[in-house]
C-alpha cells in the first residue's frame, strides 16, 4: 500500500463482541467494534484510520445536510468452509461507487482505501462474522460532503466511512410488491445509475403508502406512462417468461447491481438465456394470463435473491406465486451460496480472501 494512505489503528478498549447475541439478528442493527474513517481535502485523500466505532462530529452547515452530496454501497463477507473469510466481489462494488461519485461531482477513492481498507477492517473485525444460514457481515461504505458553506455547487471536503454489520436476511418471508404508478424514482438523465441518497429518500412516500395497504416495497416504473418496469426499492428484479430470464435493461435508471450481474452470468452457466431488455407492465400481465409467468424475484446485495410471492400489477390483477415451485430462483440462489459459502470452485474469482 502507497506510504500516503498508511492506516493508522486505534482499537477500543471495549469490545461489543462478547456481549452480543448472534442468535436472531437483524438486518443492520447490530454494529461493529470499528470503523474506517479517511479524509479528503485540499485535493487529496489523507489521514486515512481505523477507529472504535462511535458518532462523527460534522459542522451543521456541513453540505451534506444540505445539498445531499452522498453516496454508499452495500457489500457481504462471509466466513468460507474452508476456515478463512472472504468478501463478495468487492472490486465492482468499488468501480460502482466511484461511478456514483463522479455522478454527484465527489472525488473517486483509491483502490488502496476502499478494498485495502475493507480488508484491513476485516481483519480486526473477523470474529463478527456470522456462521448461521443465510446470515454475513454487511459491509457498508459511504462518502459524505463534510466542508461547512451554503452554496449550490461541490463541496471540496469528504469523509468516507467504512462500517461493519453483522445481520441476518433483509427479508425474512416472500415480498409482496405492486406497481407503483403515481410517484417516480429516476428518469432518463439523472442520477437513477447511482446509489445515493436521495433515491432513497425520494421513494420512502410510495413504500409507505404501499406499506399501509400490506406491501413490502413498490416495483418502480419509468415516469409519465408508468408503462415500463425499472426495478424494486431495495433490490433489481427478474421474470422468468416462457423459461427464459427477463430484466429491465441498464438505461440509466436503475442500479447496476452486483447480485443482478451475478445471477445473470450464473444464469448463463446453467444454460438458461437471459434477455435485458425494455418489459412493459402489459407484457408481465399478458405473459400471467398465459401462463408463461412462471417466477418474479428480486436481486440484490441485502436481499440477495427474494422471491416474489405477491405481485399487484394492477387493480384488477393481483398475482399470487407459489414461490415453493420456483426452480430456477432456488437454483441460482443455491449457486451463489455455495460459491460464497466454497461447496463449489469460484470460476470467476469473485471472492476476495480477508
Amino acid at each position: 500500500m502507497a506510504e500516503e494512505y498508511k492506516i493508522d489503528v486505534i482499537k477500543t478498549e471495549n469490545s461489543k463482541l462478547k456481549n452480543t447475541s448472534f442468535e436472531n439478528l437483524p438486518f443492520g442493527k447490530v454494529f461493529t467494534d470499528h470503523m474506517l474513517v479517511a479524509d479528503y481535502a485540499n485535493g487529496k485523500w489523507e489521514k486515512v484510520q481505523i477507529l472504535p466505532y462511535g458518532p462523527i462530529t460534522l459542522d451543521p452547515a456541513a453540505t451534506v445536510f444540505h445539498y445531499g452530496q452522498e453516496i454508499f454501497e452495500g457489500i457481504k463477507a462471509f466466513h468460507n468452509q474452508d476456515g478463512n473469510d472472504y468478501i463478495f466481489r468487492p472490486d465492482m462494488n468499488w468501480k460502482r461507487f466511484n461511478k456514483s461519485a463522479v455522478g454527484l461531482c465527489m472525488p473517486e477513492v483509491p483502490e488502496e482505501i476502499f478494498i485495502g481498507g475493507l480488508q484491513k477492517l476485516i481483519e480486526i473485525e473477523r470474529e463478527w462474522i456470522p456462521t448461521a444460514p443465510e446470515h454475513s457481515l454487511y459491509i457498508r461504505p459511504f462518502m459524505i460532503a463534510s466542508q461547512a458553506f451554503l452554496g449550490v455547487h461541490p463541496a471540496k471536503e469528504y469523509k468516507f466511512i467504512i462500517i461493519l454489520s453483522p445481520s441476518g436476511p433483509y427479508f425474512g418471508k416472500p415480498a409482496a410488491i405492486r406497481i407503483e404508478r403515481h410517484f417516480t424514482r429516476s428518469a432518463k438523465g439523472g442520477v437513477g445509475y447511482s446509489k445515493n441518497g436521495g433515491n432513497y429518500a425520494a421513494s420512502l412516500k410510495a413504500v409507505q403508502k404501499a406499506e399501509q395497504d400490506g406491501y413490502d416495497q413498490v416495483l418502480w416504473t419509468a415516469p409519465n406512462e408508468h408503462k415500463y418496469i425499472q426495478e424494486v426499492g431495495a433490490m433489481n428484479v427478474m421474470f422468468i417468461i416462457d423459461n427464459v430470464a427477463v430484466t429491465p435493461e441498464l438505461d440509466g435508471t436503475i442500479l447496476d447491481g452486483v447480485t443482478r450481474n451475478s445471477v445473470i452470468t450464473v444464469l448463463k452457466d446453467n444454460g438458461y438465456k437471459v434477455e435485458e431488455r425494455p418489459i412493459s407492465v402489459d407484457e408481465l400481465e399478458e405473459a400471467y394470463k398465459a401462463g408463461k409467468l412462471t417466477e418474479a424475484f428480486g436481486t440484490g446485495t441485502a436481499a440477495v435473491i427474494s422471491p416474489i410471492g405477491k405481485l399487484e400489477l394492477s387493480e384488477n390483477t393481483i398475482i399470487q406465486f407459489d414461490v415453493e415451485k420456483f426452480e430456477i430462483a432456488k437454483k441460482i440462489k443455491s449457486t451463489l451460496d455455495d460459491i460464497r459459502l466454497g461447496k463449489v470452485a469460484d470460476t470467476h474469482n469473485w471472492l476476495l480472501k480477508v
